[in-house]
């Protein structure tokens, strides 16, 4: 059995930590293959662009180099640098392979996590030099990962899944869809369409991980074209044109303002409401459907499969019916509209019910199952 682990961190700078980090690693056993993120820069502060530069060739090497090396798993340890290269290692390597990243959290870690498996374990504390806390952390830290190397293979082979999207205001259809879908006999992926889950969408599609997709909630259309916390995924909407594709416009009349009292005068003037603390659903102008809605419509043209827009003229999202928030008949009567006209590599299909209602998704369902290899049907 393979128990090697790649351990990597910046020698230059975590010698006593690394050092440490190796004696915890062996004492569960493991073999440990180290790599050195370091620079070599003898202590010297580097200009910004040369200090990018050997970033990139450092990390360029040790990836190729992890890769034939093929272990078990791999763990890495940084502060702002270290961390930053590690996380870019740790994404060249497959979904699968058992990824730690020990870090002292210098940045926002959604848009690196985007489209990867790495496990973060903050440490709380600074590393510069050893304490009991790093003690403690590196100690549990070597534990996850003999557990993740000696854990017992999932059984059968890799199944491929029907690629669901979601957000909270589209969960009641989004729990009708994937239902019926299992009880087809289907495997299901849900990912969280928050401007960082679609791009783990993108990613899961290019190595082949589904079978089919229902896009209910394409609130990163409005993130891309008008506005909204992303990451840069252009291929969002066009990663699975060769994959059967049932098209819903689930969130795509409103943009995440953010937190309600940081929200711009102009936003806080349109009808809102606040989904939560940290999120607030601003409803969108005319012109700005109109952008997003054309934006869709262009990448829906590149369909190389069977792909049908399914539009639940009732309401696009929970607070977009009679008596919400942001009900808006006229804007979806607007995106209707372009959906239709701008149809080339699509059909589209008018519904009389809302988004959420059990109707859409069990029509949403059985437009996909005939282009797929299901066990049974759905109730």
């Amino acid at each position: 059995m393979n128990e090697t682990v790649a351990l990597l961190g910046t020698c230059e700078t975590k010698a006593e930590e690394m050092s440490a980090l190796s004696e915890a690693l062996a004492r569960q056993g493991l073999a440990i293959l180290p790599f050195d993120l370091s620079l070599a820069s003898g202590g010297a502060v580097l200009p910004g662009e040369e200090k990018l530069r050997r970033m990139a060739t450092k990390v360029g090497d040790v990836s190729a180099t992890i890769t034939r090396a093929a272990p078990a798993a791999v763990l890495a340890i940084g502060g702002g640098t270290g961390s930053e290269m590690a996380l870019q290692v740790l994404k060249s390597l497959p979904p699968g392979l058992p990824k730690f990243l020990i870090t002292t959290l210098p940045f926002d870690p959604r848009a690196a996590l985007a489209d990867t498996d790495v496990t973060l374990i903050p440490t709380l504390c600074d590393i510069q030099g050893m304490n009991a806390p790093l003690r403690r952390i590196f100690s549990r830290s070597a534990a996850m990962v003999a557990g993740a190397v000696r854990a017992t293979p999932e059984p059968g082979g890799r199944a491929k899944s029907v690629a669901v999207s979601l957000l909270g205001v589209t969960q009641q259809a989004g729990a009708g869809i994937l239902r019926r879908l299992r009880e087809a006999g289907l495997e299901t992926a849900a990912f969280h369409a928050n401007g960082f889950g679609g791009a783990a969408l993108v990613r899961y599609a290019a190595e082949g991980a589904f079978s089919g997709v229902i896009d209910m909630t394409v609130n990163e259309i409005v993130r891309m074209h008008v506005a909204g916390a992303h990451v840069p995924m252009p291929d969002r909407f066009t990663c699975a044109a060769d994959l059967p594709r049932v098209i819903l416009p689930g969130t795509l009349n409103f943009l995440d303002g953010g937190i309600l009292e940081q929200m711009p005068a102009e936003w806080r003037a349109r009808p809102h409401y606040r989904q939560s603390g940290y999120f607030t659903h601003v409803k969108l102008t005319e012109a700005e459907i109109t952008r997003a809605t054309r934006a869709l419509a262009a990448d829906l043209n590149r369909s190389t499969a069977p792909c049908e827009v399914l539009l639940p003229m009732g309401g696009f999202s929970s607070e977009d019916r009679p008596g919400g928030a942001i009900e808006d008949a006229g804007l979806r009567a607007c995106a209707a509209e372009i959906f239709e006209a701008e149809a080339r590599a699509y059909s589209v299909t008018r519904l009389p019910h809302h988004l959420n209602d059990p109707e859409t998704a069990a029509e949403a369902v059985s437009r996909l199952l005939p282009h797929l290899q299901t066990k049974g049907s759905p109730t």
